[in-house]
């Protein structure tokens, strides 16, 4: 049994690993005092699209408090907000995927993350950025859109 955990813990290592790279959290505000372990909170945090540095996402998300959030264990709940803004004129590469992924974040201990795609409306010439709760099992259907239009 030690054998199996030590090998499912080296998988969820390399996963992480080879995820996109986190965000930057600029801050949190306190939705719930908990008298033991950390508040439940909303924290915003900012990432650079890894392709388009011209644009930054916004992001808040639930954390869950409580001495599980504290010390790890908690499930965060579904629930975010993102916007995307251009910071700087935009090029757009000959060569741009119709879909990528562009952030990704554990919201749980294991199987459970919250993921920004990329997706690119040619037609319109707009670049839509889409997050999702995403798990193993059974996900959410709860998402939040944004779009950056390339002038």
């Amino acid at each position: 049994m030690r054998h199996i955990l030590c090998c499912l813990l080296s998988a969820v290592a390399l996963l992480a690993a080879a995820a996109p790279a986190a965000a930057e959290e600029l801050d949190c505000v306190t939705t719930e005092w908990k008298l033991l372990g950390s508040n439940h909170k909303v924290c915003v945090s900012a990432f650079d699209d890894p392709d388009l540095p011209c644009v930054t996402c916004y992001m808040s998300q639930a954390r869950t408090g409580g001495v599980s959030g504290a010390v790890g264990l908690a499930e965060d709940p579904s629930e975010f907000s993102l916007d995307c803004r251009q910071t700087c004129p935009i090029t757009l590469p000959e060569k741009f995927p119709k879909r990528k992924k562009v952030f990704s974040e554990g919201t749980s201990i294991l199987f459970k993350d919250t993921e920004v795609n990329r997706l690119f409306d040619a037609k319109r010439k707009a670049i839509v950025y889409l997050a999702v709760s995403r798990r193993i099992v059974s996900g959410s259907p709860k998402n939040s859109i944004s779009t950056v239009v390339v002038r």
